[in-house]
This record gives C-alpha cells, structure tokens and sequence, in this order.
C-alpha cells in the first residue's frame, strides 16, 4: 500500500555523542505514473510529500528533475549534497503558469510577450528577482533566479496541486555526463536520498535551453531542447 509518510531517522554524529536529527528516508518511495494521463490520487500524494517537507524526484518536457518546496532550506541542501554544488548554484523555480513567474521575477513587457510566445515549454529563464524570492535562492552578485514553465503533464499536474512552484534542479549526478532517464536506476542510485521517485517513464537526457532575459536581448546561456530560434539564435 502507498503511503505518503516522510521518513525520519536519527544518527549519532561521530565523537560529539549528540543525536542528530536528519530528515532522510529509509526508502524512497516509488509511484509509476502515467505519462499523459497521471493519476490524481498519485498526484495529491506526492504534492503532500513535498508539503510535509520531501525532496522528490519528478519528470519534466526536458529531463528529469529534484524539487522541494521553496522554504524547505533543508531539503534545498540536500539537493546541493545529491548534485555536489556549491552556494553559487542556480536553481530554478518552476511554475505552473506566467503569472507564477510573475510573482517571483520582474517581467517588463518585452519579457512578457517573449515568455508568452514560448511557455509551457523547454526552457529556463533567467530573470531579476522580487522580494518574494528568498536570498539564498538568488545568484549572491547579480540577485537573479531561474524559472520556467515545463510542458510535461506530471509537472504540471504536480504544480496544479502544489498550488505553488517547485524548487528545481536537474537530475545530473556528480560524474556523469547526461541527466539520468531511467527511473529504476534513479531509485537504485536514490532510494536513500530522495523521499520519492515519480516514475512516467522516458522523459529524455538533453536538459533545457537556458535564457536570460536580464539585459537589453535575450541571451543564450546554454543551448539545450528548447528552440533558440525564438531568440534570434540558429539552431
């Protein structure tokens, strides 16, 4: 039977004789989902997961991807133990829609109708932060953040139900070269670092197109599955 407990263990640190309190499954938990038509019971479990504080494994339109509520600053550093990224690293926000976006980055209208023309879909966009977004989540010297719209129906069920944007890295473990698209082999490498591994399935290995928006052109940060055309960029 499914359950949507979040697992909780305590270690003894070495040498203090303190117990440490960790939020750290024992097991992560594993919902095959479908693809195009996913289930909403699986989907308001998982939502509650990442509510009660999980970090989950979920898929999108371009790969598959950590996420956790946005101030869980927990679970936001095990994602950075999981990827092994420093404080530089930039996460991403990502939204169910443009008025999400909006709340949580400064849009002027050319922005707009840019993110109009090409959301839901494969790209991240890097933009100026508002007050609502947490300082640590901002890049420290130009206070930006990354945010995106993805197309996948999971991710957008999931978001329906989250009823907020999810804190988002790409599944790029330390050493490998692509993101991983196999969800058994997530969970094997995981199962004990993740609270929950959403299984739809393939969703493919080439990460998003990354898109900043913060200057007088767009500009092309990485060239990933999302058409750079609409920038002005040949593909």
């Amino acid at each position: 039977m499914l359950t949507n407990a979040v697992h909780v263990f305590v270690r003894t640190a070495p040498g203090d004789g303190f117990g440490l309190p960790l939020r750290r499954p024992l097991m992560a938990q594993y919902f095959v989902i479908h693809p195009t038509h996913p289930q909403p019971r699986l989907l308001q479990q998982a939502a509650q997961i990442v509510h009660g504080g999980g970090l989950i494994v979920y898929p999108t339109d371009s790969c598959y991807a950590l996420g956790c509520q946005i101030g869980n600053k927990e679970a936001m550093e095990r994602i950075r133990a999981i990827r092994q990224v420093d404080e530089h690293h930039h996460f991403t926000l990502v939204c169910r829609d443009l008025s999400e976006i909006a709340h949580y980055a400064r849009v002027d209208n050319s922005a707009y109708r840019l993110l109009k023309a090409v959301t839901p879909g494969s790209y991240t966009f890097i933009l100026h932060a508002t007050r609502e977004v947490p300082r640590r989540l901002q890049n420290p010297r130009r206070k930006t953040i990354g945010l995106r719209i993805p197309e996948h129906p999971v991710a957008q069920g999931l978001l329906t139900q989250l009823n907020e944007p999810l804190l988002s890295s790409t599944l790029l473990l330390p050493g490998d070269e692509l993101p991983l698209n196999d969800a058994h082999e997530i969970r094997e490498r995981l199962e004990h670092q993740v609270d929950l591994v959403l299984d739809a399935g393939s969703c493919g290995i080439e990460m998003s197109t990354v898109v900043d928006l913060t200057g007088e052109q767009p500009q092309i940060v990485r060239l990933g599955k999302g058409d750079p055309s609409f920038f002005g960029v040949a593909a």
